[in-house]
């Protein structure tokens, strides 16, 4: 979808103009997976016209095949972004109804063309949020992967402006258990399924870890997924987070180094640690190690503007080394 923000901090009623981006939930991903040198493809509708040409151009720019973005529909999806400061938060307002993503259907998707040669299938709970039909899309696809032997992962990625709990609750129940690799942020697991973090506050900024254990465990007897990895953002104010990640593989809990940011953009920081634990994964890491990688990458892509992930595995190992002091590199 297309993205649109003010430039620095100014508040959207004091903007006269917006800089324009491309963004998603699953394109962040892809575009990550691109960079680590993965073959990445992305999945998707988009209108036939220079808005929609000028998404495929994006993510062919970072080297996603986009063979499956195909054209139909009015209109692509928009969200304006407001980036917060200090104590005041950051703000997205959505503009995505009638999107040609949320108005495609299972007719058009041909899943035995989409998946021949693919071995991992990545998608959010953002994408059924969109209408009833893209949930039914994203349960056709489950089931053409599971059938395949693909991987799949999902990102619950619960977004309170386009449906209420109930909704993720009823939808997301029946998609989960399909997935192989469950990812949330501190907040989804209560927001969708009500499995609550005990002694922690997220307006204070406390995150107890083993709370969160709990809930992996949860999520793990409930649905059955071999990985659960849930984010640990500790916010100090939005100009400055803690930031941290735990992974339960059905055996043991691993947690990653805790790194405090310096926010520039915050955004896509969820679908950075996505992409960079799918990578980590797939590529034969053990758990401990593919934590940290997707921490520690999710955490460098914290610091540049936009919603796309533009850092390297060396500059990801650089940071694991112990060098995050910052110098020009000359």
């Amino acid at each position: 979808m297309l993205r649109l923000n003010p430039e620095g901090y100014l508040r959207i009623p004091q903007a006269d103009c917006f800089l324009a981006s491309y963004a998603g939930g699953e394109a962040n991903v892809a575009v990550s997976l691109s960079n680590y040198g993965e073959n990445a493809s992305f999945v998707t509708y988009v209108p036939d016209n220079p808005l929609g040409q000028s998404a495929i151009n994006a993510l062919r720019h970072w080297g996603v095949d986009t063979t499956w973005m195909m054209k139909g529909g009015e209109r692509l999806g928009i969200y304006f972004l407001e980036k917060g400061a200090s104590q005041r938060a950051s703000r997205v307002l959505y503009d995505r109804k009638g999107s040609a993503v949320a108005k495609s259907s299972i007719q058009d998707y041909n899943w035995d063309l989409i998946f021949e040669g693919a071995d991992w299938f990545h998608f959010t709970g953002i994408t059924p949020a969109l209408s009833d039909s893209l949930a039914q899309v994203c349960e056709d696809a489950c089931k053409a992967a599971k059938k395949r032997g693909i991987t799949i992962s999902c990102d619950l990625n619960y977004r309170k402006n386009l449906w209420s709990k109930e909704k993720a609750n009823s939808v997301m129940s029946t998609l989960v258990p399909y997935v192989d690799v469950l990812i949330a942020n501190e907040e989804d697991a209560q927001d969708v399924f009500g499995i609550k973090a005990e002694n922690t506050s997220l307006t204070d900024g406390v995150v107890d870890v083993e709370a969160y254990k709990d809930v992996a465990k949860q999520l793990k007897s409930r649905f059955g997924c071999h990985y659960i990895a849930i984010t640990l953002r500790g916010s100090i104010s939005a100009s400055v987070n803690d930031w941290s990640g735990l992974l339960f593989d059905s055996k043991e809990f691993h947690q990653a180094k805790k790194y405090q940011i310096m926010l520039v953009d915050r955004v896509g920081g969820g679908d950075s640690f996505g992409g960079a634990l799918i990578y980590a994964l797939h590529s034969g890491y053990s758990s401990k190690e593919a934590i940290e990688f997707a921490v520690a990458a999710s955490c460098l892509k914290q610091t540049i503007e936009n919603d796309f992930n533009q850092v390297s595995v060396e500059e990801v190992q650089k940071l694991l080394a112990g060098d995050g002091s910052g110098r020009v590199q000359r």
